[in-house]
């Protein structure tokens, strides 16, 4: 399918600027979930700058390296950052067509995820700690099913364009078909679900917690500190922003921009942060109201998504779309 067509020099612009848009806004999307769930909880909140003080504050901090560490433990921190980062070029999410539309594709963008959530792994299994081999453990038994999840939801949307590019689906999604399918009303399910796994948040996991016999992600990142931890924390928020836009544009793409005019730009951009202030304030209030899973309820947790993911996927053949 024939992709919208851009001009390079300024289309490039356009994808500097959505990675820093991710790179920049994750902290404050981040801050503002922390907010909202404050005051859903009657705490006071910290503010929607403190995940940006944090960063600051570890970037200035001295790094202290653990005892029997490898080059693996030094390398995953940066690696973990720039695969975010780099991730944010292939979700087109302030116009359609990206200069990158060739290689956006999201299965492309699952292996990513993938990559870096094994460097984290395998980072953290490095020193032979127990904290980090146990956190290391748990992540990938809860990637177990999310990443089948994931994928059978990527197939789902693609059967509405015949292509796995997310600039495809996007397009296909203007042509006028309808959100509202079954189909993709169990997808989305199955995604929220995907997303609560993927992101350590609750009730899969609390990130604002070291206990031991709860915490996953946390477990993974205890031994790093100054600059490296902030770029493991600054990482995992960035993460969490490309899941949403992933979902935007798969369930929510009204407003997104087909075109390079700055009016179209504008109009995209302030329908994108409108969504995303929604979706934050429904992450906090999903964290408000339920509880922290025991760690053998999670695979019954993410079995629900695969089977969801599924019913949607078989669901779209059965209507004889």
């Amino acid at each position: 399918m024939a992709l919208i067509p851009t001009f390079p020099s300024f289309g490039w612009t356009i994808s500097l600027l959505q990675m820093l848009f991710v790179i920049f806004l994750a902290p404050l999307l981040y801050g503002w979930i922390g907010v909202v769930r404050a005051i859903l909880q009657n705490r006071r909140p910290a503010g929607l700058l403190q995940p940006w003080r944090n960063i600051l504050r570890l970037l200035r901090k001295e790094t202290i390296l653990p005892e029997g560490h490898s080059y693996l433990f030094l390398f995953v921190p940066p690696l973990f950052f720039f695969i975010m980062a780099g991730a944010s070029l292939l979700i087109p999410f302030l116009m359609v067509s990206p200069p990158l539309a060739p290689v956006a594709d999201a299965v492309t963008l699952v292996g990513l995820f993938s990559l870096a959530r094994f460097a984290m792994a395998a980072a953290a299994m490095d020193l032979g700690t127990p904290f980090g081999d146990m956190g290391g453990r748990r992540e990938m038994m809860v990637a177990f099913l999310t990443e089948p999840a994931t994928l059978m939801i990527l197939f789902t949307v693609s059967l509405w364009s015949g292509s796995t590019a997310i600039p495809s689906i996007l397009h296909s999604f203007s042509l006028g078909h309808s959100p509202f399918h079954p189909s993709l009303l169990i997808a989305a399910m199955a995604f929220i679900l995907v997303f609560l796994g993927e992101n350590a948040r609750l009730p899969i996991d609390n990130p604002s917690t070291h206990l031991e016999l709860t915490m996953i992600h946390e477990a993974m990142l205890l031994e790093y500190s100054g600059p490296l931890l902030a770029l493991m924390e600054w990482g995992s928020m960035q993460k969490l922003l490309l899941y949403l836009l992933l979902g935007i544009d798969f369930f929510a793409p009204l407003g997104i921009s087909r075109g390079l005019s700055p009016l179209s730009l504008l109009v995209g951009l302030v329908a994108l942060l409108g969504k995303l202030f929604v979706l934050g304030a429904g992450i906090a209030l999903i964290e408000s109201i339920f509880a922290k899973l025991r760690i053998f309820r999670i695979p019954e947790f993410t079995a629900l998504a695969y089977l969801l993911s599924t019913l949607g996927f078989l669901l779209h053949f059965v209507l004889e779309v």
